[in-house]
């Protein structure tokens, strides 16, 4: 298990910038935005992703997930949607998704986050969700082939937001390439109690985002310690339930300041995830010098 931050914090500097200061903090992964400025798919050669993976490499880290959630280079934070009525809008989130997985198995990473559908925009949500599932026809056969995992991040307000939302759809996907990245924030946000929600969804959490939100749930990430979640009780239920996989803060409402907002994420967090018995040796990002000196 690693714990990373996403780069969609540091959208003011290009990628290699961003895992640079990523790794010069300590954090043990990076999580990639699959998006501009960063790792637009059509931007990128393979010689290209063959030197940012040697860049990464070289500093210590895994990649956590590529999140394909936005999609500036065309649109914006939603859209284009799984679900809008045009079949032109709805193509291009589909080849964006398989060209994020084509990426994702050429930097091997295990997993790429969508996001849910929507805004609905007044369509129903029976209809969405048949849109939703023909468009996950056509990129699940390729995440099978290339084993890389599709985890669906249900958001406040979009099609899926909360554990029942959820339920209701993966029990209509047979494929076990489609899971969850579970988002500890936007599950706060819908109402719902974090800890629980993530003992009832562990079956198909593929990854965890972290940050705070405020006692009002408004959708707006937060420094983690500068909101309302209960981050000693999350990461001991994290802890308890066995979850192996990786964990990535992700503070993006931050471009201003990514390195501080990381720094005091990590020292608020740090004991905490100690305290709830993660090893962050195994977390962080290995002292180079000191091996290399060993």
């Amino acid at each position: 298990m690693k714990f990373g931050y996403s780069t969609n914090a540091f959208v003011k500097g290009s990628l290699f910038d961003a895992v640079d200061q990523i790794a010069s903090l300590g954090f043990g992964g990076v999580e990639i935005m699959g998006d501009r400025p960063h790792l637009y798919p059509p931007d990128w050669d393979q010689g290209m992703l063959a030197e940012m993976k040697a860049h990464i490499d070289r500093l210590g880290l895994i990649i956590t997930n590529v999140n394909s959630f936005t999609l500036f280079a065309v649109g914006d934070t939603y859209l284009p949607s799984w679900i809008e009525p045009s079949f032109e809008r709805r193509e291009i989130r589909i080849r964006h998704t398989l060209d994020c997985l084509k990426l994702a198995a050429c930097l091997g990473c295990a997993n790429i986050s969508i996001p849910p559908g929507g805004p609905l925009q007044g369509m129903s949500r029976q209809k969405a969700f048949r849109l939703f599932y023909a468009g996950l026809e056509k990129v699940i056969p390729l995440a099978e082939t290339v084993h890389v995992k599709i985890l669906v991040e249900p958001e406040p307000d979009l099609l899926m937001e909360n554990r029942s939302q959820f339920r209701e759809f993966i029990r209509n996907i047979q494929s076990p390439w489609v899971g969850l990245n579970f988002d500890i924030g936007h599950f706060f946000c819908a109402g719902e109690d974090p800890s629980e929600s993530f003992q009832e969804l562990l079956p198909w959490i593929g990854h965890v985002h972290i940050e705070d939100i405020a006692r009002d749930r408004r959708h707006y990430h937060l420094i983690p310690g500068l909101g309302a979640i209960d981050f000693r009780r999350v990461l001991k239920t994290i802890r308890m339930t066995g979850y192996q996989g990786n964990i990535s803060l992700e503070l993006y409402t931050y471009a201003d300041e990514p390195m501080e907002a990381g720094r005091q994420s990590l020292t608020h967090l740090r004991p905490i995830f100690q305290d709830a018995g993660f090893d962050m040796e195994e977390m962080m990002r290995p002292d180079l010098r000191r091996k290399s000196h060993g």
